[in-house]
């Protein structure tokens, strides 16, 4: 088993450099393109453009401009924006980490014991009127856009009920620490967690009723129904390897949205993170910017694919016998 983590690991920096090259290829060597007109401004000379080139290095061949750029990036983090002057890439990712991930953790929380509690009772009433409405809120849930949603839930908090007893406890717009005021961090984020976790809810609610159901159905479960076991404990064995759906979605969706994906739910609620800093950067072509989230965001999809094969050992027996 640690030797497979170990190749997964290797597996894991062949595929970030991977990624890492392609990304300063589309960047910066793409055929047309000329970052140093982007730095040097409008209308630059000749001569400008000539020095931006050598200050930043891109007079040089392609694999040094690689090690000149990942240098900056990883190891002296002093690469700064070619369009806010100054700003430096690394502290402006860093900073706004903790906002995505305080709102993506949040709402990951609330999709996941959601989709639980829907994909379990509707599996375990399936045909009945419990299970038909469950389907029916989750379909619901899946087909409204995160900002129309947010866009609704601002409307009613922040302008139409702000000043009833309902909503007057609703901050501003925007995000507060954690560390500053863990309760001012709750109240700013509740709202937003909802909003992200209601389209997830009903999604893996309806994923982890389909698995149950067939799962419900294989031969181990039909042996151990035969053998006078409990139908809870039965629920309880089908749900354990109906989950392998269940966590391969989990890992994915929260990589992505952690990496970036909660972009419309950050613009909505005047969220500085990082999918709200890739859209900026992507607005005035900021090419440091773009490449420095463009690799975090790949790195936590990688990192989550990772985590989840390690998780499936634990949940499916049979994930341990696979070399």
């Amino acid at each position: 088993m640690l030797a497979a983590m170990s190749f997964r690991l290797g597996q894991m920096v062949l595929v970030m450099f991977g990624i890492s090259v392609v990304a300063f290829l589309i960047f910066f060597a793409t055929p047309g393109a000329d970052p140093s007109a982007r730095i040097a401004g409008r209308n630059a000379s000749q001569e400008t453009l000539i020095q931006v080139r050598h200050d930043f290095g891109l007079d040089r061949p392609l694999p040094v401009q690689y090690g000149l750029m990942m240098n900056r990036l990883f190891v002296r983090r002093d690469l700064t924006s070619f369009v806010n002057r100054g700003q430096r890439v690394i502290p402006a990712v860093t900073g706004a980490i903790p906002v995505t991930l305080s709102l993506v953790g949040g709402a990951a929380v609330l999709w996941v014991l959601g989709g639980l509690v829907v994909g379990v009772l509707a599996g375990a009433t399936r045909g009945t009127f419990i299970d038909r409405a469950l389907m029916i809120l989750s379909l619901i849930g899946v087909s409204i856009p995160v900002f129309w949603l947010g866009e609704v839930a601002n409307l009613l908090t922040q302008s139409r009920w702000h000043d009833t007893w309902l909503f007057s406890w609703v901050p501003p717009l925007g995000y507060i620490p954690l560390t500053t005021d863990p309760w001012g961090w709750f109240k700013a984020l509740v709202i937003p967690w909802f909003t992200l976790a209601t389209l997830y809810v009903g999604l893996y609610g309806r994923v982890l009723r389909a698995s149950l159901i067939e799962m419900m159905q294989e031969d181990f479960i039909r042996t151990a129904r035969a053998k006078g076991i409990g139908e809870r404990r039965v629920l309880h064995h089908g749900l354990r390897t109906s989950l392998v759906a269940f966590v391969t979605m989990f890992g994915l969706d929260f990589g992505a949205l952690v990496g970036g994906g909660a972009l419309l739910t950050e613009v909505v609620f005047g969220l500085q993170g990082v999918g709200k800093l890739t859209y900026e950067a992507l607005q005035t072509l900021d090419l440091p910017m773009i490449l420095a989230t463009v690799i975090y965001a790949s790195f936590f999809v990688v990192m989550a694919n990772f985590v989840v094969d390690v998780v499936f050992v634990f949940i499916d027996p049979r994930a341990r016998d696979v070399r």
